[in-house]
């Protein structure tokens, strides 16, 4: 064999093995963290379920504290006027509807637990209601063909 061919098989068994050489740690690498990735995870998992379902009674709790909100001792309405609507306010208040009749419309958000802010969407309801942006509509279903 010719001492260039030598040179060339060399070169190529060099390259060849250096490409076998970091496709195999690589794979190893990844099989690594993986597996590190898991047992981490696994240590966190009880602690993330817990703090989850915290959450969970806290936004229940919420929900139905908004929803009782009108049998409540100081509760500022008549709860017979009280309509629940949930999303994205929660209630509409027809002020006089159990009594002689309906002289107000209020739209009323109920706040329980630390965040009492409004959300965007219910700033927006807000703002459209205080602009006047409110009207009456009516359909007549027997006109849908």
């Amino acid at each position: 064999m010719n001492p260039d061919h030598r040179t060339v098989i060399t070169l190529v068994i060099f390259i060849f093995s250096a490409a076998l050489f970091l496709a195999l740690g690589l794979a190893i690498g990844m099989w690594y963290g993986r597996r590190r990735e898991a047992a981490g995870w696994e240590s966190r998992l009880p602690r993330i379920v817990k703090t989850r379902l915290k959450q969970s009674r806290a936004v229940i709790g919420g929900l139905v504290s908004e929803q009782m909100a009108p049998l409540l001792p100081g509760f500022p309405f008549d709860p017979g006027d009280c309509r629940f609507v949930g999303k994205p306010v929660d209630f509409i208040v027809f002020r006089g509807m159990n009594g002689h009749g309906i002289g107000e419309v209020i739209f009323l958000e109920v706040k329980s637990g630390a965040e009492r802010r409004l959300s965007d969407q219910e700033k927006r309801l807000r703002d459209t209601i205080r602009a006047g942006r409110v009207r009456w509509e009516q359909f007549d279903i027997r006109l849908v063909q």
